[in-house]
């Protein structure tokens, strides 16, 4: 049995059913929660500093790897912190750690994807942030989009068909995108990635599906994932 803790913040509804999901059958989840409310930078800032203590929590559980279940709590300052809250987490919980925001960069390049089309929640600074974070990793973004959502409750109620739905829109866009993100870990958009790829022939992977792929290849189990990133290694950036 693999046992997978996953550092979330207390407001996300989402991460744990769809790793539940995307893990083997054997695998179990078990959580630490961060507060936060709003999905702003400051407020994404402040619960970065609780992840320690969240990590150092699911140590006591004997988990064999952490998640930080938050694609823009981390990318805040840049691929470097990134690396470094890998580190600290591992640390604090005695297994191998993956930030997801990280995961995704490394999913990507896994992909070979070089332009990329973005989906996502948020209201617009944490849109550029993003932007930026990917432009920084190496990646052209030719397509962005987002629902404007601050309150992540809100983010969490929105449904696997808003996710299909704001996918199309944004590789109909540009349809000469690599590959497609739909970012946010409380986003409810593994299910909407293999009809994706189906429709338009192109990758398409989700902050939570790049975050447990990541981890799985490090505790050497496959991921429950239908889609082409699965059978794929995980490449650094440069």
């Amino acid at each position: 049995m693999t046992r997978v803790g996953a550092v979330v913040p207390s407001s996300n509804t989402t991460a744990e059913p769809e790793f539940r999901s995307a893990l083997p059958e054997s695998a179990t989840v078990h959580a630490a929660r961060m507060p936060l409310e709003d999905v702003t930078a400051s407020a994404l800032d402040a619960m970065a500093d609780d992840a320690d203590r969240a990590a150092s929590l699911l140590s006591d559980a004997s988990v064999d790897g952490v998640v930080y279940a938050c694609t823009t709590g981390s990318l805040l300052h840049g691929s470097g912190f990134d690396a470094q809250l890998e580190s600290r987490l591992s640390e604090a919980a005695d297994a191998p750690a993956v930030a997801t925001a990280l995961s995704v960069v490394r999913a990507l390049n896994a992909l070979d994807a070089d332009r990329v089309a973005v989906a996502t929640p948020y209201a617009e600074e944490l849109n550029e942030l993003e932007r930026e974070y990917l432009t920084e990793n190496g990646f052209e973004v030719v397509s962005l989009d987002g629902h404007g959502i601050v309150e992540n409750t809100a983010i969490g109620e929105l449904r696997t068909s808003d996710a299909k739905r704001q996918g199309r829109a944004v590789l109909s866009e540009a349809p000469d995108a690599d590959a497609l993100f739909l970012s946010c870990t409380n986003y409810r958009s593994v299910p909407a990635l293999a009809p994706l790829e189906s429709e338009f022939d192109a990758p398409v992977v989700s902050s939570n599906a790049a975050a447990v792929w990541d981890l799985c290849s490090r505790l050497g189990v496959q991921p429950n994932l239908d889609i082409r990133l699965a059978d794929r290694e995980p490449v650094d950036g440069a």
